[in-house]
């Protein structure tokens, strides 16, 4: 174990909070899982699996579970691994002390109602200073961090202490950490990369090929640029890891969910359905709703976001939301 060695506290047992649990934990760090469900804490405690969020991947030994809230207050560090639109319950609901301890975001959303970004949602519900808080976001798939394939993310904070600190303590030879101090940027990044992968995925679905393809990518990297600018982000920040590097794994890779719906609705099923018969979130479909109405809030052209939002939402058909974007007064490339 290493000099530096520190515990995480884990909230939420999901793939991705597995994922960066085994991470941590390998390089010799204590890690100590939040969990609702006492089966999932149960496993992981005693079998060293996670069979129901991350199968066929063991865990190290000094990954621990439980389900009291209570037990992770000696921790040093936070990681919030919880679906964005149950952190505020989650904060009410249960025993945290997010006000005082630095707190990690891996979750990557905007809160449906409030269009709160993760970090808005800790400051207003539960005190957390935005020195203490910081982001982890880029092309990360669960299934391959668990198995050690070799991946790079951005850590950003405000402080730049704070995200340094983490650059170390998380980095090892297969998981490389960057740092910036655009937190906005990062998170919008990671949030919006979602609804692009759902029409990633309606694409695939309608078997349209990849012309279409490259071309939702880059105007969908336009329109993130777009809103992200107007919310005070660095546009260089769209270009990086949280931005075009987490959007292309998301809207080209078999592991993600929002793709995976979208194709399903590209192959004629409907969300309601789709969303019956999942048992992880599609962060993208709430994510969608947020993004329409930020574009309409903030006077921010996302004719896609809006798009993907009348397929959701409003039954449009896929193909004629695609006849309406190729058939949009004609204008020039560069979108800043």
């Amino acid at each position: 174990m290493k000099f530096w060695a520190k515990e995480f506290g884990i909230i939420g047992a999901g793939g991705w909070g597995t994922a960066v649990g085994s991470v941590l934990a390998r390089n010799g760090h204590k890690v100590l899982m939040w969990a609702r469900e006492e089966e999932v804490c149960a496993e992981i405690n005693e079998e060293h699996l996670n069979t129901m969020f991350l199968p066929g991947v063991e865990l190290p030994r000094n990954v621990k579970a439980t389900n009291k809230s209570r037990r992770l207050r000696g921790c040093d560090y936070y990681i919030i691994a919880t679906p964005t639109q149950y952190i505020r319950k989650m904060i009410s609901d249960e025993d945290f002390n997010f006000r005082e301890k630095p707190v990690i975001s891996v979750a990557k959303g905007i809160e449906i109602g409030s269009l709160f970004r993760v970090s808005e949602i800790l400051a207003e519900a539960a005190g957390t200073k935005s020195e203490n808080f910081a982001v982890l976001s880029g092309p990360s798939h669960a299934e391959e961090v668990s198995r050690m394939t070799p991946t790079t993310v951005v850590a950003a904070s405000e402080s730049r202490k704070l995200a340094a600190e983490l650059q170390e303590l998380i980095s090892n030879e297969t998981f490389r950490v960057y740092t910036t101090d655009d937190v906005v940027g990062c998170e919008l990044g990671g949030a919006l990369k979602n609804v692009i992968a759902l029409a990633a995925g309606i694409i695939d679905g309608l078997e349209l090929g990849d012309n279409t393809k490259a071309a939702l990518v880059t105007r969908g990297l336009a329109e993130m640029s777009r809103l992200g600018v107007a919310l005070g982000a660095n546009n260089m920040t769209f270009s990086g890891l949280s931005g075009l590097g987490d959007m292309y794994v998301t809207c080209s890779s078999r592991h993600s969910r929002n793709r995976s719906v979208g194709e399903k609705i590209g192959r004629g099923q409907s969300l309601a359905e789709i969303q019956s018969n999942m048992k992880m979130v599609a962060e993208g479909v709430f994510t969608t709703k947020s993004a329409f109405k930020l574009g309409e809030k903030h006077g921010v052209e996302m004719p896609i976001a809006e798009h993907v939002y009348k397929i959701l939402f409003e039954e449009m058909d896929p193909l004629d939301a695609i006849r309406d974007l190729m058939n949009r007064q004609t204008k020039r490339e560069w979108w800043w």
